[in-house]
């Protein structure tokens, strides 16, 4: 993983193999926004919340990464990231949701913009959901 800060910015690039979260994970942000992502990943798995549950499917193959959005956050008290991703496949289609788990397949180039002044929390509701709650530092 190569990573260079600016300010509040952040730009990431992830190498084929790395596990995507693994990777992230280690910038122990709790108060950030991923603005925007690309590349390809592989053995991806994709969530979809009914209101109840999230309904997993995955996308073993190879698949291109055209939209990634999300945030980091603190979650009983360790780093957390949120992103959902809509994914390029091999034939034309497109699938997308939240991203529970991927690899890196060829590099991954990320913007990040670190949020100061604000505490991003995520709490566990009724619905088994974990929102988010942000306030002021």
């Amino acid at each position: 993983m190569f990573v260079v800060e600016s300010g509040q910015d952040i730009i990431v690039r992830l190498q084929p193999g790395e596990d995507f979260f693994e990777s992230l994970g280690s910038l122990n942000l709790t108060a950030g926004a991923i603005v925007c992502g690309i590349g390809m990943l592989r053995d991806v798995t994709l969530a979809y919340w009914t209101g109840r549950e999230y309904k997993e499917h995955r996308v073993s193959g190879p698949a291109e990464l055209l939209s990634l959005q999300g945030n980091f956050s603190r979650r009983e008290g360790k780093s957390h990231i949120h992103c959902h991703a809509i994914l390029g496949l091999e034939d034309g289609s497109t699938v997308g949701g939240h991203l529970s788990k991927a690899t890196v397949h060829e590099t991954n180039e990320i913007y990040i913009r670190k949020l100061t002044g604000i505490v991003m929390e995520r709490r566990q509701e009724p619905s088994g959901l974990w929102g988010l709650y942000p306030r002021s530092s």
